[in-house]
């Protein structure tokens, strides 16, 4: 490249790097804002590693500021002149305009839940004793801020119901904030807690107050980009300033552990559950919940397994684990005996994953994924089969929560094509009841879902939902979205989105495989796309591609890919290795720097799944696939739109930042390389509605354009 005049900023000569790509009507060239270049090298155990746009990492420089709104201007002006983008958020707009219900909760005779009236940027909190009669409003985030970009973070109700513990976030940042409200008369309390991160509030059984965990105050500037350690554990007396919390729990030799506290639903212990990743790997310490100057007692565990508590019977402990079960299993531990040797298996393992379980009105509610859609099966304290619960067809299903003496639970089930409907079901007699069905601006029964299986590259068979409209012909003009994970132990199973269904409704195939790397078949499944063998996420994603292709559901010119976070980086990978093989990409607030994302707010905790460049074996390993270090200049990468936000302080833009940089210098096509900058916006969790549809909306005209895809008037 032929050197550009130098600019001097942030205390390092930048390299100006001018790039270009042809413009939307394909003659005149987009003119790409210039980025600016350092000429920095790192070193990783003997290689060298340039990172060229590094200044990128600082957030705060006017310089990064400036490139921000540069790209937004060029990304909003070829969005803008999309002509189908304005019908296209039209529709948006109509079909994610209905109710919305949450999973109601009972504390203390009174019930609880989340209601959306269709359009509402936050939820709103309501209450009620009978649910046959409608609700009063609790709490509205909405009143909260001007633009709805405060969001409910965090609810816990105290055991008689009569105070709420509630933390908001703001503009989409992981941080919240914890206050106390009255449930009768609606005000606050005074009491405000602070620097909170991936914490809950756990009531003890007189109300007094809760146990909550937090990381110290960043230093300013670092509030978004600062790694997070050294989390405490304290408890919060109701009417007392948070510097008079008691502390209950620290490792100050151990920066990464951190723990959440559980009250036995009994009132007698208190539970502490000690994690140090991203891995469902803990230490349970456990004390009576009266002694207070006694320190907990360690129980069972040391990072080599789950250990999710349940509940107990008095001394008898229940736990969901995937000790020697990788599919997860039910024990019961006496305290007074933990012994593994001592442990009775309650529920033992199964042939399908289980995911989650609580005791209600006595029994067990267990809840499975078999083949990635949820079974639901009822066993008696003894562990005995009761019943399985029925639900309409391929779906998910949330909820099941209560405590040993209710005999009601309630639960939401959705699928790709219906957003979720809330049952109420008696445990008792095994009877769903209808409680609440949204009201909607389409027909459901003119959409299916299939599942299919296909062989990954090593010939793993891999699940994958198709999801249409009825009726469509299939073959290789139809577009289709490819939609991936794989990782964390998280898995994909069928779930409702707007923005989806819009897809479909424009004749869009919607593909969903379920990924090495994420849960759906257990912790053994999980470890097969982890560190070293991540690359099998990549195989079986190119697999879906490769399969979809082959099987006449579309062509490389009609197929886009999108996934986030976890998922951008599915897509920043698939596409660096396979190029050739995609119509469009959307990789949205992805991990694309291998090489420093452990540097970053909690980015240390994803070693678990990713390893660390610290590691010359795991360096190697990273290197091979990291998004930004595979962009090779010369060759024509697929139509780009990066999205990420501002305030993301869980996946820094930075990432997004440095990958869109490297490629738009790199691309050699007139193929569009665009980044969407969000602003007053985080990693996902709490946007408001309004910012929701209008990305939407970008991506799907995005898409219409890339794909040249065909969408009669009628379906918009």
């Amino acid at each position: 490249m032929i050197p550009r005049p130098f600019l001097f900023a942030l205390g390092a000569w930048l390299l100006i790097d001018p790039v270009s790509a042809r413009a939307d009507d394909g003659k005149s060239p987009i003119k790409y804002p210039p980025s600016p270049r350092a000429n920095i090298v790192d070193d990783y155990h003997g290689t060298p590693v340039p990172d060229p746009y590094r200044s990128l990492e600082d957030d705060h420089a006017p310089a990064t500021r400036a490139w921000v709104e540069a790209q937004n201007k060029v990304t909003f002006d070829y969005l803008g002149r999309i002509p189908e983008r304005k019908a296209i958020e039209r529709r948006l707009t109509q079909l994610w305009n209905y109710e919305k219900y949450g999973v109601p909760n009972r504390e203390g005779g009174h019930y609880f839940y989340s209601f959306n009236t269709g359009l509402q940027n936050q939820s709103v909190l309501y209450t009620v004793d009978d649910l046959a009669v409608e609700g009063r409003v609790l709490l509205d985030p909405n009143t909260l801020s001007s633009d709805g970009t405060v969001a409910l973070a965090g609810t816990s109700v105290s055991d008689d119901g009569r105070y709420l513990a509630y933390a908001t976030a703001g503009a989409g940042s992981d941080w919240t904030e914890w206050k106390v409200r009255d449930v009768a008369t609606g005000k606050d309390l005074t009491d405000i807690i602070k620097w909170v991160k991936f914490s809950g509030a756990e009531w003890t059984p007189d109300g007094r107050g809760f146990f909550y965990s937090r990381f110290p105050e960043p230093k300013p500037g670092d509030d978004l980009k600062g790694a997070n350690y050294y989390a405490k554990l304290y408890y919060h007396v109701l009417g007392t300033p948070q510097s008079a919390d008691l502390l209950v729990w620290e490792e100050p030799e151990r920066k990464e552990w951190r723990a959440s506290a559980r009250v036995t639903d009994d009132g007698s212990y208190l539970i502490l559950t000690i994690g140090k990743g991203t891995d469902a790997k803990h230490r349970v310490l456990y004390r009576k919940l009266g002694d207070t100057n006694a320190l907990p007692t360690h129980l069972l565990g040391d990072f080599d397994a789950e250990y999710s508590f349940i509940d107990n019977d008095g001394p008898t402990f229940w736990f969901q684990t995937n000790k020697n079960s990788p599919r997860g299993k039910v024990v019961a531990i006496d305290i007074d005996r933990p012994s593994p040797a001592n442990w009775i298996d309650v529920i033992p393992q199964a042939a399908e994953t289980l995911e989650d379980v609580d005791v209600v009105g006595e029994h067990f509610l267990a809840r499975y994924l078999k083949d990635a859609h949820t079974q639901v099966r009822v066993f008696n304290l003894k562990g005995h089969f009761v019943r399985e619960v029925e639900f309409p067809g391929l779906g998910t299903a949330v909820g099941f929560r209560g405590k040993k003496h209710d005999q009601e639970t309630f639960y939401s089930f959705t699928s790709f094509a219906a957003p979720g409907s809330i049952f109420r079901y008696e445990i008792a007699t095994g009877k769903s009841t209808l409680w609440r069905r949204p009201k909607l601006a389409y027909d459901p029964d003119q959409y299916e879902t299939k599942q299919v299986f296909y062989q990954s590259k090593d010939g793993t068979r891999i699940p994958m939902f198709l999801s249409s409209k009825k009726g469509l012909p299939q073959g290789e003009s139809r577009p289709a979205l490819l939609y991936g994970y794989g990782g964390f132990n998280i898995s994909l199973s069928p779930s409702f989105s707007p923005a989806t269904l819009a897809w479909m409704e424009m004749g869009g195939l919607y593909a969903q495989p379920n990924l090495r790397g994420g849960g759906e078949y257990g912790e053994e499944w999980h470890q097969a796309g982890t560190r070293t063998h991540k690359q099998n996420v990549f195989d079986d994603f190119i697999g879906a591609a490769e399969w979809l292709i082959a099987n006449e559901y579309t062509s490389t010119p009609k197929l886009a890919i999108a996934g986030g976070s976890n998922g951008g980086l599915l897509v920043g990978a698939c596409m660096t290795q396979r190029p050739d093989l995609y119509g469009a990409a959307l990789p949205a607030v992805g991990v694309m720097d291998m090489l420093r994302f452990h540097k970053f707010t909690i980015g240390w905790a994803w070693i678990d799944d990713y390893g660390s460049s610290d590691d010359p074996a795991l360096f190697k390993a990273l290197r091979a696939y990291s998004p930004l270090h595979n962009i090779k200049p010369g060759v024509c990468y697929p139509p780009t739109l990066v999205t990420t936000a501002d305030h993301d302080d869980r996946v820094v833009p930075a990432h997004s930042f440095k990958f869109a940089a490297t490629l738009q210098a790199a691309q050699a096509c007139d193929n569009p390389v665009l980044i969407r900058i969000e602003t007053r916006a985080g990693h996902g969790a709490g946007k408001p509605t309004t910012k929701q549809i209008a990305e939407a909306a970008d991506k799907w005209a995005f898409l219409v354009k890339s794909l040249k895809m065909r969408i009669p008037a009628s379906q918009l």
